[in-house]
């Protein structure tokens, strides 16, 4: 019991020690901080304060929310008990029988505050009304009204635009927890897979990566987070992707890839962040948004291929089984990518599963054994 909860106290600072290594987080949160920045920019965070207002966390939304309409009835409020208290209006100040008041039943702090949320929120319940004595007081109402006007349009605008925000829709697309390596149409690839969780389609999905790693230039300068394109693409092509139900997508190990000098024994011994993405627009709310994930080499599994998850029952229907979606299992596969093109028969087949620790034999529909990462 011991060894186990220590084991699992290792694993869990593991996990947490590459989540702060990664650049990219699995589930697109980006790991990066800003030092050192000058006054004059952070006030442009209030120049551009719509993007600003859009990006805070609901909780302040709500706090200012509530405090925008609670001061704004309170500063009309006590403009309201000025003009009461100019006028001879309040309680204090025993006005005579015959006085006319510029609001009728306004008396103190307390019914001038009533008065101005009445009229801003347009409740009206009768009690309190204004008199056509006092020009001013009708100005102030005028200029209330079009305040609170504002005020609500603002805040119906905010919430709008963050309930349709373009990461609600990229909560719905997820990629596979691992990357794999393995021939595919006689060529050595790096494969991943992908989902579209809602049957409305990704119009325009582009699907690419980006290698980041550390490197030094010809001149001896160290680059941090140098950037190398991978291209990614279906048997089809690799642009509009037809996004209707999960796909396996391709990056073909040539000499023109990165990955032509990665090895099985290898690696692990490298550093790099493979980060993807896919853009789309959705067809529902016309919306463009940009899904990301990253891989690094401990979630590359080489000499592993995707199980099966598309299949046609006999009515002609097909069925998409989620439950191997980040399922891999086994498959003969050279060493490296220089063995695999010339032709060398040094193959890399785990079959008892010793490179992956959570090898689990499963039985599906077609009889294939398989392991789940």
């Amino acid at each position: 019991m011991t060894r186990s909860l220590q084991q699992l106290f290792r694993d869990y600072l593991a996990k947490q020690r590459i989540r702060k290594n990664r650049l990219v987080t699995k589930d697109g949160h980006c790991n990066i901080e800003y030092g050192n920045v000058r006054y004059s920019s952070r006030f442009a965070y209030v120049q551009d304060f719509w993007t600003t207002f859009v990006e805070i966390r609901w909780r302040f939304i709500i706090l200012l929310f509530v405090a925008s309409f609670t001061l704004s009835w309170f500063i009309f409020g006590l403009i309201w008990y000025w003009i009461a208290h100019d006028n001879g209006d309040l309680w204090w100040q025993n006005p005579p029988s015959d006085h006319k008041p510029c609001i009728y039943n306004v008396f103190g702090l307390t019914t001038a505050f009533l008065y101005s949320l009445e009229t801003q929120m347009t409740i009206g319940y009768g009690l309190r009304v204004l008199s056509p004595y006092c020009p001013g007081a009708v100005s102030l109402i005028i200029i209330q009204s079009i305040i609170g006007l504002f005020i609500n349009c603002f805040w119906c605008g905010l919430v709008m635009a963050k309930i349709t925000l373009p990461k609600k829709r990229a909560k719905t697309i997820t990629f596979s927890k691992m990357a794999v390596i393995c021939p595919k149409n006689a060529a050595l690839c790096l494969q991943i897979r992908v989902a579209n969780l809602r049957k409305t389609l990704m119009i325009g999905s582009q699907l690419y990566g980006k290698l980041l790693r550390t490197t030094v230039s010809p001149e001896g300068e160290t680059i941090i987070l140098d950037q190398v394109n991978i291209d990614f693409m279906v048997d089809a092509g690799k642009d509009n992707l037809f996004f209707i139900c999960p796909l396996t997508l391709y990056h073909v190990i040539d000499k023109t890839s990165p990955f032509f000098k990665f090895a099985l024994d290898t690696l692990l011994q490298q550093e790099f962040e493979l980060v993807v993405f896919l853009d789309g627009t959705d067809e529902s709310t016309s919306s463009s948004c940009q899904v990301r994930t990253s891989y690094i080499p401990q979630e590359i599994k080489w000499g592993y291929k995707f199980l099966p998850i598309i299949s046609r029952s006999k009515e002609g229907k097909y069925h998409v089984d989620f439950s191997n979606f980040d399922r891999v299992e086994p498959t003969p596969t050279a060493h490296c990518a220089h063995c695999f093109y010339n032709g060398q028969s040094h193959h890399h087949s785990p079959r008892n599963g010793i490179d992956n620790q959570g090898f689990e034999v499963i039985e599906v529909d077609d009889r294939i054994s398989g392991t789940e990462m």
